[in-house]
This record gives structure tokens, sequence and C-alpha cells, in this order.
């Protein structure tokens, strides 16, 4: 009897203490989150560009990676290309048409351990309204309190990826001698809530 209370007991711990590593909740921060891309330009350059207005939440499960979750939304209309004419032509139904596709949004599907510290995240990236997979190699780089707030902690990530444009429907890329690879460059803190 004393053993059978004593492995209830020990199975109730394990359930309660698992609890407790079960993951935590972030909320990206907008100011501090950089999306950055790059793709060939006729062979002279690199094309980069950025966008400005970035949300969204992440999952952590420190213990099991594989049971984090992250989505990421980024505003069509913010693209900053470093030319107000370039830009006002990158939100036309030429690219990205952000006044009918105003989101684009990366949503994780599978997560794969890959070190201490990375892991390759796949996930449907919706671009003008098609969804496709697409893997990002990420790092979590620290999680640590504000110094001048203790009670507000902060993660980070880092992640590069790629995709084909026109495989989502940016058709004019090759007219303008883009493409067809674009790569992803992204840098998140994050608020744990």
């Amino acid at each position: 009897m004393k053993r059978l209370i004593f492995a209830t007991a020990a199975a109730a711990s394990l359930f309660l203490n698992g609890a407790a590593f079960a993951a935590d909740n972030y909320a990206i921060d907008p100011t501090h989150a950089w999306v950055g891309f790059k793709t060939n330009h006729a062979g002279w350059a690199k094309a980069h560009g950025a966008f400005k207005a970035v949300s969204g939440t992440i999952s952590f499960d420190k213990q099991d990676v594989t049971k984090s979750s992250v989505e990421i939304v980024l505003e069509a209309a913010s693209i900053d290309t470093n030319d107000e004419k370039r830009n006002t032509h990158m939100k036309s139904p030429d690219f990205l048409n952000a006044e009918e596709f105003p989101q684009i949004t990366f949503k994780s599907t599978a997560i794969e351990k890959t070190g201490d510290k990375t892991a390759k995240v796949t996930g449907d990236l919706t671009l003008l309204g098609t969804a496709k997979p697409v893997v990002l190699d990420v790092t979590w780089n620290a999680e640590s309190p504000l110094p001048w707030d203790a009670n507000t902690i902060k993660t980070g990530f880092s992640a590069t990826g790629s995709f084909n444009g026109v495989d989502f429907g940016i058709s004019k890329m090759a007219d303008f001698g883009l493409g067809p690879d674009i790569a992803l460059d992204i840098d998140v803190e994050a608020v744990k809530k």
C-alpha cells in the first residue's frame, strides 16, 4: 500500500513539475524586429530591402524545442528599399500588391533541433495569397531581464532562409532583372508574457 501511495505521489509530482516546463509565450517587440531581404539585381549587386512593420508571437519550450512555435506578420506596405519611387512600385500589383494582400505571414509547422541553440524551423510562408513551405535556420541568442527593468524578460532569435519569389506569384521579377531567389535575414527580440 505504501508503494502505491508513493508511486501515485511521484506520478503527480512528475505531472506537476512537467507543467512547469511548458512553453513560455512571447510577443515580438516591433521596435526591435528586423526582417531584411536581398535578391540578385541583374548580376550587378544584391538589391536589399526590409519591412518596417513586424509583429508576431513565439511559444518557446526550452525543454523540448520541437514543441515550440512562431508566427510572424509583416505589413506589406511597410517595405523599404531605400528609394521611395521603388517602394511604391514594390507595393504595386507588379510585386507585393499590398492593397489586395496587406500582410505577409510565416507560421511554423515543424521544428527540428540541430544544436544546443539552433534549429530548422519549417513553416508556411503566405505571400500574395499563396502559401508554401519555407525553412529557416534559427539561432536562439539569449534571454535575460532588461537591465533597467528586472520584471521584463526578453529573448532573442536570429534566422536566415530563402525562397523563390516567382513561386509565390511575383511574376515581374525577371522583367526588372531581379531574383528569382530572395534571401531572408531576420532578427527579433520578444518580450515574455
